[in-house]
């Protein structure tokens, strides 16, 4: 299978757009992304960022995000700078504003990890580079796009393909849904009463997948909404700052659990999907995660490509 085949192409360029939200974005930026990843995990290596440098600021930690950037960042010839929030004076009470202008003058785009969108927003709005959202609290743009990649690659297809994330209507839900909604998916969300994504972003992932001839649809119940699912998703239960609600959520997940049982359920050819890290005997059984459906290795390097595809775009390159 030939992804680029699959692509339109277009003259459109990204170079010194922003990534905060795929809201942000149309079907053809994305397959052209999509396109770009697959050339790029055939051909990694290349000078095509020479002398360019991407600052990755974090106040979150993260394995996946620092590793797949920097290494990124390598193989393209660049440069990735290493910038713990605790580290520099964004920590010691230096305005997200005078950081996002003094980092400007230094490099030639912004990586940002962090706990608010509202922070995420205010550095885009004063740096004269791009930025790009290595997490925030509402979306989880790198992920969504390294998902639909592992995807395309296992279905060979995106459009028509059933797609039911279950767990927290979070950060994560959020970007898959959007993104699954403008590349003509069957998305479907299932969650507990009380966890479910953000209604704004719902009702606009719903108007995005009417024109793309895809649907969003919102369930409660595991079992039912598996049935016929070509991929399967799910996260944790208790993402990274909710750790005072461990225990309200573990009880209100529990029949939320991804299982042989439930898997059983889906299409024989299910594919299984976890953003990671993971928490097995959680949100997902030890058989499953391991178990042949599974592909959330690959879906974990993926990372990386779609990120260098994503600099590459915003960045320009040689």
């Amino acid at each position: 299978m030939n992804l680029m085949e699959q692509m339109t192409f277009t003259n459109e360029s990204l170079i010194g757009k922003n990534v905060l939200t795929w809201l942000d974005f149309n079907q053809s930026e994305i397959s052209n992304l999509l396109a770009q990843a697959q050339y790029l995990k055939e051909n990694p290596h290349s000078k095509s960022l020479a002398g360019k440098t991407l600052a990755m600021v974090f106040e979150k930690s993260s394995t996946r995000t620092r590793v797949s950037f920097e290494v990124g960042m390598v193989q393209l010839g660049g440069h990735a700078l290493y910038l713990n929030s605790r580290d520099i004076q964004i920590g010691r009470g230096e305005t997200i504003a005078d950081t996002a202008k003094v980092l400007s003058g230094y490099v030639d785009a912004i990586m940002f990890r962090t706990t608010s969108h509202e922070k995420l927003k205010e550095l885009a709005d004063h740096a004269s580079v791009p930025v790009i959202n290595g997490l925030c609290d509402i979306y989880h743009p790198c992920q969504a796009l390294a998902d639909v990649f592992t995807i395309l690659e296992e279905k060979g297809r995106l459009c028509g393909v059933k797609l039911v994330y279950i767990g927290d209507g979070n950060n994560v839900a959020h970007s898959l849904m959007i993104i699954a909604a403008m590349m003509g998916m069957e998305f479907v969300i299932v969650t507990p009463e009380g966890y479910e994504p953000d209604e704004g972003i719902v009702e606009k992932s719903k108007k995005i997948a009417e024109q793309h001839n895809g649907s969003v649809t919102l369930e409660n119940e595991p079992s039912k909404a598996v049935v016929d699912a070509d991929v399967i998703y799910t996260d944790v239960w208790t993402s990274m700052g909710q750790e005072e609600e461990f225990d309200d959520r573990y009880e209100a997940f529990q029949d939320y659990q991804v299982n042989e049982k439930l898997i059983s359920k889906a299409d024989n050819n299910v594919t299984f999907l976890h953003c990671l890290p993971a928490h097995r005997g959680e949100e997902v059984t030890a058989p499953v995660i391991d178990g042949k459906h599974s592909k959330v290795f690959t879906q974990a390097e993926n990372r990386m490509h779609v990120q260098k595809a994503v600099l590459q775009a915003v960045m320009g390159f040689q």
